[in-house]
């Protein structure tokens, strides 16, 4: 256990970043954040930026020795830089979960050899690989870079394709390791927030249910609207992935959720994660201070809610909306401190509390 007083390191200036800096904050813990960015949204909050690039040995060595633990904000982090940093600091999610989730082949892989169902995969290196994995798929499947992709970025949707046609579709996805995955007929797409703690304590947020436009979520609906039967399983599995990687902090897990109730786990992401921001304002405990109480080796909050939500993303010129949301009772709004609103661009986010109608 971290005592208060101590810096907590964060890879990674943006939304997130702010949002652990500030929870850090609450509990007594002063924050230090590596970004090239100057003036992020993070270091607004923050005790402290390194301005530098992730991988920066100086800065990857000055951020060791001004923090008692190291996490992050985004799974991007380089894999080499989180590494080198546990040579001398606790980093929190451990490299494995960076590994896992920054390769959708691997992920999948991870996944099902646990025991987790995903939609079907094939990786794609060519043209080839593509003409044949769409074959394989009737013709069907979302294609997507394996790595660094976020939002929607780096996809493409192929629907009832013939045989041929394929000529520059890889090179136009920039010459990368791909994967199909087959179409999935959901019924809708849900995510659990969980939390484990270096004891193997571990505690999970009740299902949201997500929409998405344009590859980037709009809001969260809590509950969402599946079984008992369905939530619990999207919980139970959630732990199985945190235990499976032994990871401390906080995970989010999105599943796609079939017409009958079974689930396929779409990705994972080892961070804080958007879907979670309901918990800001309907739960005692938010995911951020979940997060922080993990990598400190607090013992970790009670998830439960005090309320049904909905959490809305305010996104680019969605910003104009704040100041009528400003009059509404029972609704928290959290601007993230961007000061360019561009399309697709999150500059916020709200969250609308409703009654809770029975214990969840």
């Amino acid at each position: 256990m971290f005592a208060a007083g101590s810096t907590i390191g964060i890879i990674g200036g943006g939304q997130l970043g702010r949002m652990l800096a500030m929870a850090a904050a609450r509990l007594g813990y002063r924050t230090v954040v590596l970004e090239p960015q100057a003036d992020c949204p993070a270091a607004q909050v923050a005790n402290r930026q390194i301005t530098a690039a992730y991988d920066d040995p100086a800065a990857l060595a000055e951020l060791a020795a001004a923090s008692a633990v190291v996490t992050y904000e985004f799974e991007n982090v380089p894999v080499a830089a989180a590494s080198i940093l546990a040579a001398t600091v606790p980093v929190y999610p451990p490299a494995r979960a960076l590994e896992v989730a920054q390769d959708r082949i691997a992920e999948k892989q991870f996944l099902n050899g646990i025991g987790i169902a995903t939609a079907r995969f094939q990786p794609v290196d060519n043209d080839g690989d593509l003409a044949n994995a769409l074959n394989t798929f009737n013709g069907s499947g979302v294609l997507k870079t394996r790595r660094m992709g976020y939002d929607g970025k780096g996809q493409r949707v192929f629907r009832n394709m013939e045989s041929g046609g394929f000529a520059g579709v890889c090179e136009t996805m920039g010459n990368v390791p791909l994967i199909l995955e087959a179409l999935v007929g959901f019924e809708r797409e849900i995510s659990v927030i969980g939390a484990r703690a270096p004891d193997g304590n571990i505690a999970t947020y009740v299902p949201a249910e997500n929409i998405h436009r344009d590859g980037i979520l709009r809001s969260s609906t809590v509950p969402a609207a599946v079984s008992a039967a369905t939530a619990d399983a999207a919980r139970d599995a959630t732990a199985k992935i945190l235990g499976a990687l032994d990871y401390v902090g906080v995970i989010g897990v999105e599943f796609f959720v079939l017409g009958d109730g079974a689930l396929l786990a779409n990705e994972i992401a080892p961070r804080v994660h958007n879907s979670g921001h309901w918990t800001e304002a309907a739960c005692i405990v938010s995911q951020f201070e979940q997060h922080i109480r993990a990598v400190a080796g607090l013992p970790l909050g009670d998830p439960r809610r005090h309320s049904d939500c909905v959490m809305e993303n305010l996104i680019g010129d969605d910003l104009a909306r704040v100041p009528v949301l400003l009059t509404e009772a029972d609704v928290l709004v959290h601007l993230y401190g961007k000061a360019e609103p561009r399309p697709g661009r999150k500059m916020g986010h709200f969250t609308r509390l409703g009654p809770l109608p029975s214990a969840g």
